[in-house]
């Protein structure tokens, strides 16, 4: 089951697409569903789980927790809408492409996928390309 809860005033439209692909994306990775949350915030709010959970005192777009059992995909994917909005003007893409590039970002986190080194992170990117992909040809 895949939920969208608001600590803002953003709502997602086309629930049920996102919904189709991200378990498709989960499913093509040889994982299962489980439960996946996503929270859609503003700033102030992702960066205080930043600091509390992750001694990070920074500002991000997106946090995932990984609740992840065995082949079973789970967790709580918080978004700053914010960051997301300014992050698609400096890398002038719609708002929409650079949320669901980050919605992805947080499941492939929980598919084993890292971006802690330059060679994890292209290959982050490229999964994140490949599925954006995905997404556009359901849609």
């Amino acid at each position: 089951m895949i939920s969208f809860n608001y600590e803002n005033d953003f709502e997602i439209e086309n629930i049920q697409l996102l919904q189709t692909w991200i378990e498709r994306v989960i499913v093509s990775e040889d994982f299962e569903l489980g439960e996946i949350n996503y929270i859609f915030c503003d700033d102030d709010y992702l960066h205080h789980l930043n600091v509390e959970y992750l001694n990070h005192d920074t500002l991000t777009d997106v946090i995932s927790f990984d609740y992840t059992v065995g082949n079973i995909v789970q967790g709580d994917i918080y978004i700053s809408t914010e960051r997301v909005a300014d992050n698609a003007l400096d890398f002038k893409v719609p708002f929409r492409e650079e949320l669901h590039r980050v919605m992805v970002h947080g499941v492939l986190h929980y598919c084993g996928y890292k971006d802690k080194s330059e060679t994890e992170s292209e290959a982050m990117r490229n999964m994140e390309n490949h599925y954006l992909k995905l997404l556009q040809d359901i849609s």
